[in-house]
């Protein structure tokens, strides 16, 4: 097997007090502590701060300053980043203890580009890609979700750029579809990685991302066949709009 690929944890955070201590703990109770943690902060104002500078012993990199949104934030950590590979952990996210140990087996047994892990959702089902047809499912065919559950290679940015700054909630999807569709490689890992928070960012602004969607589906599938996955969505979602 070759040698074990180094990962860097990125999160953005904006007054995330609320949440953050328990992912603090959650990457404190990491078997494996070869890594670096790097916080891109919004200039959060209810104690953020204050959380992220008593972490020092596994935050390795932090600035706090006003941003343009999520991947704004996330664009700003990987540009910091030094890993060989990076994972997206959100505040309201925690990982499984042996979330990096397992990434890192997985990542140099496979050489990926992509590695996706299962994933618990806040209500303990696991959740793992649902295969199938891209142009019907999505990434979620092909991986759970980008935070927790998705190890990136952080070179993929040299080819297919950073995340777009004109998707603000599926900035992830088009990054990733590029990737997919370029010819990366990308594996399953069949071990759980962590909780992901299905009520966070993306579920928030349920419509804007649902029309996201569909504008980066239909650079890469028939617009026709998009639009009306669309509608159906719409109207499946329509009490959470």
């Amino acid at each position: 097997m070759a040698d074990l690929p180094s990962i860097s944890l990125i999160t953005a955070t904006y007054n995330a007090a609320q949440h953050l201590p328990g992912l603090i703990e959650s990457v404190r109770q990491q078997s494996d502590r070869a890594f670096e943690w790097i916080v891109i902060d919004g200039a959060s104002e209810d104690g953020t701060l204050d959380l992220i500078r008593g972490a020092q012993d596994v935050i390795t990199d932090y600035v706090s300053e006003p941003d343009f949104g999520i991947f704004h934030a996330l664009n700003k950590g990987i540009q910091r980043a030094t890993g060989d590979y990076y994972l997206v952990v959100g505040a309201d996210d925690r990982l499984d203890p042996l979330a990096i140990a397992n990434y890192k087996q997985a990542a140099a047994s496979s050489q990926a580009d992509l590695i996706s892990a299962y994933i618990y959702s806040e209500k303990k089902a696991i959740i793992k890609p649902t295969g199938g047809a891209i142009w019907h499912h999505g990434v979620q065919a092909f991986i759970t979700t980008q935070s927790v559950g998705t190890l990136i290679k952080r070179n993929l940015h040299e080819h297919y750029g950073y995340y777009s700054h004109y998707y603000p909630t599926a900035a992830d999807a088009l990054f990733i579809l590029k990737v997919q569709q370029g010819g990366g490689k990308i594996t399953t890992a069949e071990f759980i990685a962590g909780q992901y928070n299905t009520k966070g960012f993306s579920y928030r602004y349920k419509a804007n991302l649902l029309c996201e969607l569909f504008l980066i589906q239909k650079e890469f599938f028939p617009k026709s066949i998009q639009l009306l996955l669309l509608i159906y969505r719409l109207i499946k979602n329509y009490r959470y709009l």
